[in-house]
């Protein structure tokens, strides 16, 4: 389960988010001043959002502390000079309020989409895969999964949001016995996946066919 930090001193939108981010998956951590966002990087969250205006001073002192955790300001600030600043400090995006819950997560899910690669770790929506234990748990559950489903599984993540497809699959996850394994081979594997990673059987959520072309985990 994907960790998301939410540094803002305004209760009823950290109430919101926290509504709207449990629902998508997350597991949500709150904190309502510079000090205690400071304090919550210790909990290495795997995004932060961060308003610029707290009662102890500006968000970007937790910014820069950050580090490796990708940030993405959420504030009433929109003069130039700040948003210039959000990103000198190395912020992944800079979001004025109000704004739209559903462009919110798009970008979330961008951002997260974007550091993948770089992290043993990968998260979407209930699903959480630690790439270096080769664990996959689904809305916290621990799922079996055979060595070739995992790298499967694997490679699709680390191409979310791009098709893919059953040729590449073979060359990548079956490598030289991709010569002898028939395509059919790919969409046994699959639907086998599929079934132990849907939440749904009847609404595919994470693995999906494109028509003539492959697969694409996610959107």
């Amino acid at each position: 389960m994907a960790k998301i930090g939410i540094v803002e001193d305004d209760r009823l939108l950290q109430e919101a988010l926290d509504i709207l981010f449990k629902k998508e998956g997350f597991e949500v951590l709150h904190a309502f001043s510079c000090r205690e966002g400071i304090d919550l990087l210790k909990s290495q969250p795997d995004i932060l959002l961060l308003d610029i205006n707290l009662p102890d001073g500006l968000g970007f002192q937790v910014c820069e502390r950050a580090k490796d955790i990708p940030v993405l300001f959420l504030t009433a600030r929109d003069d130039e000079v700040d948003m210039i600043e959000a990103y000198d400090q190395g912020c992944e995006d800079y979001i004025v309020k109000p704004f739209s819950t559903e462009v919110l997560k798009k970008k979330i899910q961008v951002v997260l989409r974007r550091n993948a690669g770089l992290s043993d770790s990968f998260h979407y929506l209930t699903l959480s895969i630690n790439y270096k234990k080769k664990q996959v748990t689904q809305q916290g559950e621990l799922v079996q999964l055979t060595a070739k489903e995992f790298q499967l599984l694997e490679y699709l993540t680390k191409n979310v949001g791009q098709v893919v497809s059953k040729e590449a699959i073979l060359q990548k996850v079956w490598d030289l016995e991709g010569s002898f394994v028939g395509e059919n081979t790919v969409s046994v594997t699959i639907n086998r996946l599929r079934k132990k990673i849907e939440v749904d059987a009847l609404q595919t959520q994470y693995i999906k066919n494109i028509f003539g072309m492959g697969y694409i985990f996610g959107e």
